[in-house]
């Protein structure tokens, strides 16, 4: 529950109808709460109690994952709402059980994706678990057609509600990230600047002077920022921080949403991008042509799942321990300059795993690999290129 109209509306209607009810909420360091017991507070004079389940470390664990696997969605979007659905769904389902609630009711509409992802998650870690997804029952869309008749039915119940005026869009937010959509962002015709970022700026708002940021991983973890030791939960909202005050990763994102439509959204993930960034210049170093093919594949099968609510399924977890497996050498100090909206590679360093060898590269005279030994190698190459154009296969 966010203690909002809906929130307000559903847990109303059933405390009349006389079900036992009990409302949760994930505490995911949401950036858009300025304390999130205030929701306990909006959600008191609905006649239901409310738990708030600190989730924070685990959302922070989970930014890691997604950050270490690249996975990435259409259009560059970073997964912030998908992961943190499975984040939501397991933390909260032991204090459900605690708290002896047999069925979970959720407030997505029958339009988008988080519908799937909580249904889906239930049925994935609590079978015997029923769900109830309002939005979508006849009778309450029959009664509450719009947000007029919430603030109405609320009102005659003694509760405090606004309708508010008319939003140019709705936000999600979690550690990882600000999703933007619907409303006037439906459009193809509006442009992404309409969105008021709240986790950082627009690039050309941000500062007029290059900022360095440097990141030390290990085993594709970030442990240190700017010299400092960093837990996850530490290391995410401080990248937020730095990343979102230099305009650093707003997307314009139009994908392909679960059920089959197409979406567009504007997603704001100033930390994910920022640590993703600086540990794929790790990934260059360390990975040969080999693995860093796999990583890709890997990556965006990993991108998918999470994105269509299955992250806990077993190709998932395949996929997860054989990014661990490549990113065991991930180790190394990274530093960039962050400019408006851009990120520069500045260096890295103490990459005991890197496969970079400058002698071997160099196009100057060197110790490194000998020119001459090229030559047998390109003369394997040609006897299978040779065959293709006598056989008549190459197109000219």
């Amino acid at each position: 529950m966010s203690g909002g109209l809906d929130s307000k509306t559903v847990t109303r209607k059933l405390v009349d109808l006389g079900i036992d009810v009990t409302c949760f909420t994930a505490d995911l360091a949401q950036p858009d709460e300025h304390d999130i017991r205030d929701v306990a507070k909006r959600m008191a004079p609905c006649g239901a109690r409310t738990v708030i389940a600190d989730l924070k470390q685990e959302m922070a664990a989970a930014c890691f994952e997604m950050i270490k696997a690249q996975a990435m969605y259409d259009g560059g979007y970073w997964n912030s709402t998908g992961i943190a659905r499975a984040v939501t769904v397991k933390g909260l389902l032991p204090l459900m059980k605690k708290h002896g609630c047999t069925v979970l009711v959720h407030g997505a509409t029958g339009r988008g994706n988080d519908q799937v992802r909580f249904e889906r998650y239930t049925n994935a870690l609590a079978p015997k678990m029923k769900v109830y997804a309002p939005w979508r029952d006849p009778r309450l869309l029959k009664e509450f057609p719009g947000r007029s008749q919430m603030v109405a039915y609320l009102k005659k119940q003694g509760i405090k509600a606004f309708a508010g005026g008319r939003k140019r869009y709705s936000t999600d937010a979690n550690l990882a990230g600000i999703s933007y959509e619907a409303m006037d962002l439906e459009s193809m015709e509006t442009p992404c600047t309409i969105v008021e970022p709240q986790m950082g700026v627009w690039p050309q708002k941000a500062p007029n002077k290059v900022e360095k940021f440097t990141v030390r991983f290990k085993k594709g973890h970030a442990v240190e920022i700017n010299r400092r030791k960093v837990t996850p939960l530490q290391a995410m909202q401080l990248a937020n921080k730095i990343g979102g005050r230099n305009g650093i990763g707003i997307k314009n994102a139009l994908e392909n949403r679960i059920i089959g439509t197409k979406s567009r959204g504007v997603y704001e993930a100033p930390g994910m991008e920022l640590l993703a960034f600086c540990l794929q210049q790790v990934y260059y170093a360390i990975m040969d042509r080999t693995c860093t093919e796999l990583f890709k594949q890997l990556s965006r099968l990993i991108a998918w799942q999470v994105y269509g609510a299955r992250y806990f399924d077993p190709a998932t977890t395949a996929a997860m321990a054989a990014v661990d497996v490549l990113a065991h050498h991930a180790n190394g100090v990274v530093t960039v300059g962050l400019y408006k909206g851009n990120i520069h590679f500045h260096s890295l360093t103490d990459c005991r795993g890197s496969l970079y060898n400058e002698a071997d590269s160099s196009m100057e005279a060197s110790m490194g690999l000998n020119p001459r030994s090229s030559q047998g190698y390109i003369e394997i190459q040609s006897v299978e290129s040779r065959a293709l154009a006598r056989a008549g296969q190459i197109r000219k």
